[in-house]
């Protein structure tokens, strides 16, 4: 039985494309509109990729802008978080730059912890006084994560399993859990599983009394295997899973 309510953080859109799901949010607009949405489905968190004009990934600072202003205007005191992933333009430590031209800032920003910069990423966030979840996606990360001096300072580690299948994303799961066990970890973990690994992590994690992350950046499909209509749906999903467990 859950001792507390998980928090539900909802990712909009990641890296997708309306190729793989038409209902993927790319505009401040769209974006604002599918956090007003989710937050009303129960979720108390946010995490986007700011697009470009032409719907591409982006840490421009204009387009940061835009989508931290929509989204707050529509879920105002909602925290709002961005990715910095490496492949994100203008890519490699060149985002570093792009970052320092932010003027609209996010409430936190995810760092990959298997990208080698993650320490420079992860300075800079600390000094633009922009909160750091850890992007955790291996035993190996969970290791160099714990020997970080700014380890104790992140909001969050955000357990991030990418293996397909039940079993291979629950012995994943299982294997970054006990590495951040054995490092005496005692901090708050939001946990999610990709696609096939999605829906059977989640009442595990859940189990585990973690947090949750769920949108269209993680899985396009409901519980039951059919299609989301979006990131709502999702939403509403998760948030009756939550219930179901507690």
């Amino acid at each position: 039985m859950l001792l507390r309510t998980p928090l539900i953080q909802a990712a909009l859109n990641g890296a997708r494309s309306r190729a793989e799901h038409p209902a993927i949010p790319l505009t401040p607009e769209d974006l604002a509109a599918d956090a007003a949405a989710v937050v009303a489905a129960g979720v108390g968190a946010l995490h986007v990729h700011p697009r470009d004009a032409a719907g591409a990934e982006t840490l421009e600072g204009e387009a940061v802008a835009a989508a931290l202003v929509a989204i707050r205007a529509a879920c105002p005191g909602i925290p709002v978080g961005v990715s910095t992933g490496a492949w994100i333009a203008p890519g490699g430590a060149e985002r570093i730059s792009a970052m320092r031209g932010w003027r609209v800032l996010p409430d936190y920003v995810s760092i990959n912890l298997s990208e080698d910069d993650a320490p420079e990423v992860a300075a800079l966030a600390q000094e633009m006084g922009i909160g750091i979840e850890a992007g955790l996606w291996s035993r190996g990360d969970v290791a160099r994560f714990l020997h970080e001096p700014w380890a104790h300072r992140v909001l969050r580690v955000l357990v991030e399993i990418t293996e397909q299948g039940t079993d291979a994303a629950l012995g994943a799961f299982e294997g970054v859990v006990a590495e951040l066990d054995e490092g005496g970890w005692s901090g708050p973990i939001l946990s999610h599983g990709l696609d096939t690994g999605f829906w059977p992590l989640l009442p595990v994690a859940l189990r585990a009394g973690h947090d949750l992350r769920i949108g269209l950046e993680d899985v396009l499909v409901l519980p039951d295997g059919s299609p989301a209509p979006g990131n709502a749906a999702l939403a509403e999903a998760a948030r009756r899973r939550c219930t179901v467990a507690g």
